[in-house]
């Protein structure tokens, strides 16, 4: 099973999840289930991704205790003054139907629009008020990161950024663990793009394993929370299968070599300006 993480505000989090990025609404609430049958606890959505009140019936349909769920959900980019992301935040619990979230994150920080810390100010007044658990954000470069941290005394808990082996961003992790800021990856399959290379090929041999098994027990092993994605329920089984086998260092060097500066596959969080 999935390691807790404690958290810089000292709550915990399951170690892996299930993101439903792209996941269409109307089968949201399936996918969800299928993922919380085969061992998920982590459940990740964002207003931006329109498909909110499919986990909502999920959770409610699921058999498993509330509290047993750590869901998370993102503040839409074009609600980061404070009286939108208010309004934006009621619609995202409304929407999940429940009383508090676990998470909720600032989903970019599209500093053209210069509205980032305010949003911030606003996440910390609603947990402070017991409406979220734990804040965070999400696509934040260290001088976001640094701005938000000054202007506030409060450090978000989970920064999550797209990370996979082609994109490995070693640059922030230093950052990162000085300030206990846990990296969660998104896209940590490259959106889909890593499953043929030959190299991980190799190492799924190697272990018996799914080439989509090696990386995610990559992103396990290097203390990163990953939120893999899929609709199929076998697929979304077989990526939760992966406490039943280890990489060994060798491995590990091997994956840290596919590392490439133009390994993006997304926006760029420092110029990245469209709202939704």
């Amino acid at each position: 099973m999935p390691e807790q993480l404690k958290l810089n505000d000292g709550s915990t989090i399951p170690q892996i999840g299930l993101g439903v990025w792209q996941v269409d609404p109307d089968i949201t609430s399936q996918v969800v289930r299928w993922g919380i049958e085969a061992g998920y606890r982590l459940i990740d959505t964002a207003e931006g991704y329109r498909n909110e009140e499919g986990v909502g019936e999920a959770i409610r349909a699921a058999g498993v205790p509330r509290s047993e769920l750590f869901i998370t959900s993102k503040l839409r980019n074009g609600a980061h003054q404070r009286g939108a992301a208010l309004r934006a935040f009621d619609d995202t619990m409304r929407k999940l139907g429940i009383d508090q979230i676990d998470l909720f994150l600032i989903h970019w920080p599209v500093p053209s629009q210069n509205k980032y810390v305010e949003a911030w100010k606003t996440l910390v007044e609603l947990q402070k008020a017991g409406r979220i658990k734990s804040v965070g954000v999400s696509n934040f470069n260290q001088d976001h990161l640094e701005r938000i941290i000054g202007e506030t005394g409060v450090t978000p808990v989970v920064n999550q950024i797209e990370l996979h082996p082609r994109f490995q961003q070693r640059d922030k992790r230093d950052f990162h663990k000085k300030h206990n800021i846990h990296i969660e990856s998104w896209s940590p399959l490259g959106s889909g793009r890593l499953l043929s290379d030959p190299t991980l090929e190799t190492l799924a041999k190697k272990h018996g394993k799914s080439v989509a098994q090696v990386i995610i027990r990559w992103h396990l092993q290097e203390g990163l929370i990953v939120i893999p994605k899929s609709i199929h329920q076998e697929r979304i089984a077989g990526n939760f299968n992966v406490f039943d086998f280890e990489l060994d260092a060798n491995d590990m060097q091997t994956i840290r070599g596919l590392d490439s500066r133009d390994g993006r596959t997304g926006p760029d969080p420092a110029t990245a300006a469209f709202l939704f």
